[in-house]
C-alpha cells in the first residue's frame, strides 16, 4: 500500500467487500429494470401504479446507501473524537478544548503526539480549518483504518 501523505490521504481508501459490489449491482440492476418497467407501463396506459412503485423502492435504496454510509461516518467521527480526547489527556493531563469542532479533531489525528498538543491549540487560537491543520503537520501519522 502506498504511503500516506496530505497528498494522497483522501484518495487512498479501502477495498471494497463482496457485499458492497453486490449491493451497487443488485440496485444498479433493480433502477434499470424500474425505469423500463415505468416506461412500458407508460406506454401500455396500465400497471402504472405498481411501476411508480418499483421505482420509488430503486430510489430508496439510494437513499438508504446514503444514510448507512453518513451513519457509519458520525460512528467513527464519535469514535476519533474519543481517541483523540483520550491521547490529548495522556499528553496533558486535560481533555481537548470544548471549542474544537469534529472536523478539526478529525483533522489532528494525522499529526504524531510532538505535534498534536501544539496543533490543538493553534487550531482553537487561530480557528484552522481541518486543512490549515493537515497542511501544518510537519511528520504525517498515517490512518489507513478510514472508512
Amino acid at each position: 500500500m502506498e504511503t500516506q501523505n496530505y497528498k494522497n490521504h483522501s484518495t487512498i481508501h479501502a477495498p471494497r467487500t463482496h457485499s458492497q459490489n453486490v449491493y451497487y449491482v443488485t440496485v444498479v440492476g433493480l433502477n434499470i429494470l424500474a425505469i423500463v418497467n415505468l416506461c412500458r407501463a407508460l406506454m401500455a396506459a396500465s400497471g402504472r401504479i405498481n411501476a411508480l412503485l418499483f421505482v420509488l423502492t430503486g430510489i430508496s435504496f439510494v437513499a438508504a446507501y446514503g444514510l448507512f454510509r453518513t451513519f457509519s461516518l458520525k460512528a467513527q467521527d464519535r469514535a476519533i473524537r474519543a481517541e483523540e480526547n483520550l491521547r490529548h489527556f495522556i499528553l496533558t493531563g486535560k481533555l481537548l478544548d470544548k471549542n474544537l469542532q469534529i472536523k478539526q479533531i478529525v483533522a489532528l489525528r494525522f499529526a504524531p503526539d510532538e505535534e498534536f498538543i501544539g496543533l490543538a491549540e493553534r487550531a482553537v487560537k487561530e480557528n484552522l480549518s481541518n486543512d490549515d491543520i493537515k497542511k501544518a503537520i510537519k511528520n504525517w501519522r498515517a490512518d489507513y483504518h478510514r472508512a
